[in-house]
Order: structure tokens, then C-alpha cells, then sequence
């Protein structure tokens, strides 16, 4: 079947079926809020000397909610629903790609030192960020592509 050629999926709607490029673009969406959240959850960690563990759950609990809000908003706003009802369509997908992402993400920035900086005006700080951030796409590209091929996520 042609990569362009529309399927048959229940309830009657038709859409082309995954690809990898498909998926790289959902990822990026979500890789867009979770690094937005990422980034300012470490950034105000190692600004007010948090620790480690606390810094990494204020950075995850951001990631999630500005992740989260990226995916709902399109909805409510292109679809008229409500907060309840466009959290029901993408919970469960947006839970497993941005806890993969922020495992991943957290796992090498905690390996190379930067979530532990002295500061964000550390060099290590931001290394680890580089790394990390990339590491989150890696990780969660896989995973977006099955959940695209399981009709669990969309792309916006």
C-alpha cells in the first residue's frame, strides 16, 4: 500500500497510516513542552540549591504540565471541547511519551552532572541540557510511533 493512501479505521475516519516523519513531529511537539518544562524546573532547582531529587521532581512535574497543556490546547481551541474532555483523549499516550522522554532526559543530565551544578551559569549545567534534551527525543521517538500506530496519539 502506498504511503500516502488513505485506510479505514473503526468509527469510520480515514487517515494515512504513521510514518517515521509522522512521528518525529509528534515527538518534537512533545519534546518542545517537556524541555520548556525541563529546562525551568532545573533552572529554578539549582537556582535555590534544591538538591538533586528535588530538582528532578519540580522538573518533571513542569515538564508534564506544560507538555500536557501543548497537547490540550490545540484540542480545545480546534475541537471546542473542554479542559475534561480534550485531557481524555490525550492522557494516556502524553503519560507514556513524556515519562519516557523525562526518564531519558533526566537519566543524562543527572550522568553528566548538570541537574547537580552549582549554578546555571555552570558550564555543566547547560552541557547537561544538551545532552539530555536530544537523549528525551531519542528515547520517546520509538514510543510515539507505536502509540501513532495505535491510534493512542495524534500529531497537531
Amino acid at each position: 500500500m502506498p504511503a500516502d493512501q488513505n485506510i479505514e479505521h473503526p468509527g469510520g475516519m480515514h487517515h494515512s497510516p504513521p510514518t517515521w516523519r509522522t512521528s518525529a513531529s509528534a515527538t518534537l511537539h512533545c519534546l518542545t513542552g517537556c524541555a520548556i518544562g525541563e529546562v525551568l524546573g532545573l533552572m529554578i532547582g539549582v537556582t535555590l540549591q534544591l538538591g538533586v531529587t528535588l530538582t528532578i521532581a519540580l522538573a518533571v512535574a513542569l515538564a508534564f504540565l506544560i507538555g500536557i497543556s501543548l497537547a490540550v490546547r490545540p484540542l480545545m481551541k480546534d475541537q471546542n471541547l473542554s479542559l475534561v474532555d480534550a485531557l481524555r483523549i490525550v492522557w494516556i499516550a502524553e503519560l507514556i511519551s513524556i515519562s519516557v522522554m523525562e526518564l531519558a532526559m533526566n537519566w543524562v543530565d543527572l550522568y553528566i552532572g548538570g541537574i547537580g551544578a552549582p549554578s546555571v551559569f555552570s558550564s555543566i549545567f547547560w552541557i547537561g541540557i544538551m545532552f539530555a534534551i536530544p537523549a528525551g527525543f531519542i528515547a520517546a521517538w520509538p514510543v510515539n510511533y507505536v502509540l501513532l500506530r495505535m491510534h493512542l496519539k495524534s500529531c497537531h
